[in-house]
């Protein structure tokens, strides 16, 4: 029996990603390749959580992950409660931890 190497999508379709660039997470860079979600560029950098609930405070990031459930909700360049799963990232983005409704800091 032949065995062949497994190939990853990219190969499958002979695709070439653009360069990569950075975004911001809490202050901290994050590696994206072009046509990234910003859900997925957090999960490629093994953040799994960027978002608290208003009650309890309990962490959150993708669940459905096609905008549906609003779990993966983040304050994207000052701007709360985007989507980060559907929301393409763009180079130079600050994406921050959104705490509760995501409007405290607005406030006051």
């Amino acid at each position: 029996m032949r065995r062949t190497r497994a190939r990853t999508p990219a190969e499958l379709v002979g695709s070439e990603p653009g360069p990569e660039f950075q975004v911001s997470f809490d202050g901290r860079p994050i590696p994206v390749l072009p046509g990234q979600t910003i859900a997925a560029a957090l999960w490629s950098a093994g953040i799994l959580s960027w978002r608290t609930t208003r009650v309890h405070g309990r962490p959150r990031g993708a669940f459905c992950g096609i905008g549906a459930c609003f779990d993966c909700l983040a304050t994207v360049n000052g701007r709360p409660n985007q989507r980060a799963c559907l929301l393409p990232a763009r180079p130079g983005d600050t994406i921050t931890t959104q705490e509760g409704d995501g409007h405290a800091a607005l406030d006051g």
